[in-house]
């Protein structure tokens, strides 16, 4: 018997992968953070399969997205990165990644962690909505809103309500899996 999953996990098998394993999963490590912070910011105008694909590219390019090497990035660096065929090679979108990390270092020293400061949109849990069907589930919310409005204020880019949104719910601060999905009562 085939599981129920949310609808939009259609029938590739990465992305069912990615939806039983990972999305909506509550993140708190920093490092795994940023991974979603830079992958939803690539999907801008994208989809999430195109992101999905290039994932392992994005770990290569990016140091394993750890914040510190990112942050260090040169413009040598940058230019390796539009040449690498394994990412979307957009360079508005690989220069916010370098400078995004550099802000979220920023933040660690403020908050003692990303971890700490992100949270705390939604007070430290997660919000558990009840939705039946994909096109009831917002694309963004007053938390997203403020979140984004936060990170823009603090130098952030492509960090929009909807991005931050997608953000929310890849890192399970919002479990928004359709009710009927079998993973919505395991998160």
């Amino acid at each position: 018997m085939e599981l129920e999953r949310c609808s939009w996990s259609g029938k590739e098998k990465g992305m069912q992968e990615y939806h039983d394993l990972e999305w909506g999963v509550p993140v708190y490590d920093d490092k795994k953070l940023f991974e979603f912070l830079v992958l939803e910011g690539a999907q801008a105008g994208l989809s999430w399969s195109t992101i999905l694909k290039r994932r392992e590219g994005y770990r290569r390019v990016f140091r394993d997205f750890d914040i510190l090497k990112v942050s260090k990035f040169s413009e040598k660096d940058i230019l390796n990165a539009l040449k690498d065929e394994g990412i979307i090679r957009n360079r508005l979108k690989i220069k916010s990644i370098v400078n995004n990390a550099k802000l979220v270092l920023e933040i660690q020293k403020e908050f003692g962690s990303f971890d700490k400061y992100i949270w705390n949109f939604v007070k430290g849990k997660p919000i558990v909505n009840k939705f039946n069907l994909l096109k009831e589930i917002p694309a963004t919310t007053s938390i997203s809103d403020l979140m984004s409005k936060d990170l823009k204020k603090r130098g952030f880019s492509f960090v929009g309500s909807t991005i931050c949104y997608a953000f929310m719910q890849a890192v399970g601060m919002v479990n928004d899996h359709e009710m009927s999905c079998f993973r919505y009562g395991e998160i």
